[in-house]
């Protein structure tokens, strides 16, 4: 009886244990779907833009950067790009309108943390294959590591902000059920005042205003410039300091949204 027993519990670990290896597998490759996926928009209208640029109009340079050098912006904020954000704040907006918000104000941690600690974990290990694809990049471009560590810390606090922006906006969805429309026109806003679509140093000087009054360069340009050697240690430090200055002002503004917004909840689904 007991070597029937055994032999099932062994057949049953041994099923289980292939069942995980198929489900990681099958994780590993809709991450890395969705990581090419995403990247190829942006960099395919850079390098479309850049050969249009010169290639065919015979320019030397375009806003200061040589081809050289914009390609290697396109290839290196590639690694940003894919750390910079998430969807967290339309799982906010959805949780509003469908009224499964109610589950989540009875949990020790708040919807807004819950949803942000959850998401957290697949962007940490973004990073850390971004990391991985940077470093490797370094050893042949003769980049620096530390320059590469140091990016990295911009954009993992370029996410926070963006997320604490992005929950702040999703309040919204106590007032108006088809609020995405709000997340979606900042996300458009986002990604051309990161600097994911275009180097922001090309932008005419007077206009240059407009995204250095915005947190949104610290996504994708800020690491960039940090990894690429073209801010120095100093100039990363100033920009950090600007980063938490950033970060309390929409956790202020996240934390008096809900307060105010979250009393005209019902909990009746759309």
């Amino acid at each position: 009886m007991n070597s029937i027993s055994n032999s099932w519990f062994f057949e049953w670990r041994l099923a289980a244990i292939k069942n995980g290896m198929k489900d990681a597998l099958a994780y590993r490759w809709d991450f890395l779907i969705d990581f090419f996926g995403q990247a190829i928009v942006p960099v395919g209208i850079q390098l479309i833009l850049w050969n249009s640029i010169f290639k065919q109009n015979g320019n030397a340079t375009f806003g200061g950067m040589s081809h050289s050098d914009l390609l290697a912006y396109t290839w290196t904020s590639l690694l940003f790009s894919q750390i910079r954000g998430g969807n967290y704040d339309f799982s906010l907006i959805e949780m509003i309108r469908t009224g499964s918000l109610s589950q989540s104000l009875l949990r020790p941690v708040g919807p807004v943390e819950f949803v942000f600690w959850r998401g957290l974990g697949d962007k940490l290990f973004t990073a850390t294959f971004c990391f991985l694809l940077g470093t490797i990049a370094s050893f042949f471009a003769g980049h620096s590591i530390m320059n590469l560590i140091m990016a990295m810390m911009l954009a993992i606090l370029g996410n926070i902000i963006h997320y604490l922006f992005g929950a702040a906006l999703a309040a919204v969805a106590f007032y108006w059920e088809n609020a995405f429309a709000i997340l979606m026109v900042k996300n458009m806003v986002v990604s051309l005042l990161s600097g994911e679509l275009i180097p922001l140093s090309v932008v005419p000087e007077k206009y240059s205003m407009i995204w250095q009054s915005t947190p949104f360069y610290l996504y994708v340009y800020g690491p960039t410039q940090v990894a690429l050697g073209n801010w120095s240690h100093a100039t990363w430090l100033h920009h950090m300091m600007i980063g938490f200055v950033w970060c309390f002002a929409f956790a202020v503004a996240l934390k008096i949204t809900w307060k105010i917004s979250i009393h005209r909840y019902q909990g009746i689904g759309g």
